[in-house]
């Protein structure tokens, strides 16, 4: 039966239809490089926001996704989540400015929910405030004692003398499929989740 997948726009749309292609599947772009639509051989796809794949996915508008772990944590969409793809990994962190050892109250994030569930299950009880932009300007700026926020390389944090105090979750690119769907179009879908699985890619649940 024909998919429909959502898809992140950007850097890791490339690697995630490199990774489909090699799993069988033909999904070439059609037209124009900014359509948010195409419809290829073997799927339908939606090209959208790294952060809005899990709601297509999870209300099943689309059968299936790629999208970061950290996405996912923040988001809480009720997906299954049968593959690691091992790329875009990254560490979700707190960082505090260095030598700075006093108590945390206030904490900025664009994951505020993680931070949230972090902070509590840490006994803390800092003030949360979400952020859209470079957070770490709010530990810089004195708006906030520390954020949490993305790490790959930390060339930023070291620029700008920050530094991590503790990894929260470790992150890299998950496939995620609808769990109705899973079971509509299961002819489909776990083949394709075995071939992803046989490039290399673990399967996580």
């Amino acid at each position: 039966m024909r998919l429909t997948l959502a898809l992140p726009k950007g850097r890791v749309l490339d690697r995630s239809l490199a990774l489909l292609t090699a799993a069988g599947l033909d999904v070439s772009l059609n037209g124009d490089d900014r359509a948010l639509r195409h419809e290829a051989k073997d799927a339908s796809l939606l090209i959208m926001r790294n952060a809005d794949v899990p709601n297509y996915v999870g209300l099943g508008v689309a059968d299936a996704g790629i999208v970061g772990k950290d996405v996912l944590l923040e988001a809480g969409a009720d997906v299954h989540e049968p593959v690691d793809l091992g790329f875009a990994a990254c560490r979700l962190s707190l960082i505090r400015p260095e030598g700075q050892t006093h108590r945390i109250a206030r904490v900025a994030s664009k994951y505020p929910r993680v931070a949230e569930r972090y902070l509590r299950a840490s006994g803390s009880d800092a003030e949360v405030i979400r952020l859209a932009g470079n957070v770490e300007l709010a530990c810089l700026s004195g708006l906030a004692d520390a954020v949490v926020d993305v790490v790959e390389s930390g060339a930023t944090l070291r620029a700008n003398a920050l530094v991590e105090t503790e990894v929260i979750a470790r992150s890299s690119a998950r496939f995620i499929v609808n769990r109705a769907s899973l079971k509509l179009k299961a002819r489909s879908l776990r083949p394709l989740i075995e071939r992803l699985r046989a490039q290399g890619a673990t399967g996580t649940s």
